[in-house]
């Protein structure tokens, strides 16, 4: 569990404030407050999709990703290394694809996501 802590708790170091989303509040003594707050999430065949806030120019190179398995569970979590510099008048999103392979599993390993979700608005909302 400490290791888990730790590896999440670096991943937050990593993401900072970078979002445009307003900030989601974790439940109190949770490591997970610093998680990239995803729009949607759609697993594929070859793929996992997140759809996440940006200004314009957000790349999945900009994210960091940590996997962790334990026995025919595994976890999956994003967060933020870099700043979306641009500058939007409207609220924003991506769709950054990360296949399988990337990600170091086998394509249907089932997955548990711990980013927390916030609901798209539409832009300018």
């Amino acid at each position: 569990m400490h290791r888990r802590f730790l590896l999440i708790a670096s991943l937050g170091l990593l993401a900072g404030c970078a979002t445009t989303a307003p900030p989601i509040v974790a439940p109190a003594g949770s490591s997970l407050a610093e998680l990239e707050p995803l729009y949607s999430a759609s697993a594929g065949r070859e793929a996992l999709t997140i759809r996440v806030s940006s200004n314009g120019c957000t790349k999945k190179e900009d994210f960091a990703f940590f996997v962790e398995k334990k026995g025919e569970a595994v976890t999956l979590a994003f967060g933020r290394k870099r700043l979306d510099p641009c500058r939007s008048f409207a609220m924003g999103h991506a769709d950054l694809t990360f296949t399988y392979e990337e990600l170091g599993l086998a394509p249907r390993t089932p997955l548990f996501l711990l980013n927390p979700f916030y609901p798209w608005t539409g832009p300018g909302s």
